[in-house]
């Protein structure tokens, strides 16, 4: 009979528009979060975790069937899948994470005061994608032209980093190519186009479908012999020339405590929109040996991490 007056064990949406396979470190953080919210999956919490594996219109069904289940608060852990998850309910609490500004997504009012039902968390990446443009050209100083990789699928993201990458290139005095890639498919023929506009090099942009292939992105740069950045240590550590970006780990950290306290009766209308602030450069030296690239000394020692 106790056990039968037991509240049922609440249940979180997970709702991202990547895939499982590279988001361990963000899940641990995230957990880590709702941990000291006092909740543990499994003990007394319940996680739905719902993936699009990079296919961003999956995202709209997927976020129906959490409201449809009628979970206690949705997490959704990208900027796609924040918008769907807002799409698809005004009741259930969102606690999103979002590289982009979430008063210009239109995700919530005001950073201080979000009102509705989402709050979360932003990464600080406001002049972070010229910045990936100004590390690289320290890296191939002869270089005049350079590449752009974006996922047309998700317009607001790819029109903000061809922006900033445009006036990036512009001030540095490059020639900029940017290259579209709405899946898997189109990852070869991007390559090749590399090599016809004989780019010095690639910035990726940060978009979930290349999340969700870091390494394989990663191992045709290096069979290309192409010097390429990316967001995420990730990309690095299986290879790619560099990574530059918000420390993610950090934002997801944050989520996972807010989503906590909302189950603990907290409401996103009270709760301010926060701000990831750490920052990582991340150098892989054994792809720069390979690609026959001198390291400065200067950029070693701004890294914070170097891969040998």
């Amino acid at each position: 009979m106790a056990r039968a007056q037991q509240p049922a064990m609440p249940v979180v949406g997970f709702l991202n528009a990547a895939s499982a396979k590279n988001y361990a470190r963000q899940l641990s953080a995230f957990v880590k979060g709702l941990g000291e919210a006092g909740y543990v999956e499994g003990q007394n919490v319940a996680i739905k975790y719902r993936w699009a594996e990079g296919h961003i219109d999956r995202l709209p069904a997927m976020a129906a069937d959490l409201v449809h289940r009628q979970v206690a608060v949705i997490a959704a852990t990208s900027t796609p899948a924040a918008l769907a998850a807002k799409a698809a309910t005004t009741t259930i609490p969102i606690v999103f994470e979002t590289g982009g500004d979430p008063i210009k997504l239109g995700l919530v009012a005001s950073l201080n005061r979000p009102g509705g039902n989402v709050t979360g968390v932003t990464q600080l990446t406001v002049g972070l994608a010229p910045k990936e443009m100004e590390v690289l050209h320290e890296l191939l100083p002869s270089a005049r032209v350079m590449a752009l990789l974006v996922n047309p699928a998700d317009p607001a993201l790819a029109e903000t980093a061809t922006k900033e990458m445009q006036a990036a290139a512009l001030t540095l005095g490059l020639e900029l190519h940017v290259l579209n890639a709405s899946a898997e498919r189109d990852f070869d023929a991007v390559f090749a186009k590399l090599v016809e506009f004989r780019a010095g090099g690639l910035v990726i942009g940060g978009d979930a479908l290349f999340t969700s292939r870091s390494e394989q992105l990663a191992a045709l740069a290096a069979r290309h012999a192409v010097p390429a950045a990316y967001k995420g240590r990730e990309f690095a550590a299986a290879g790619g020339l560099l990574s530059y970006g918000s420390d993610i780990t950090d934002s997801y950290h944050l989520a996972g405590n807010y989503t906590g306290r909302i189950l603990k009766g907290d409401k996103p209308a009270d709760l301010p929109v926060q701000q990831a602030t750490k920052i990582e450069l991340i150098i892989n030296l054994k792809t720069a040996k390979a690609l026959g690239l001198n390291v400065p000394n200067t950029l070693i020692g701004r890294a914070d991490e170097v891969i040998e």
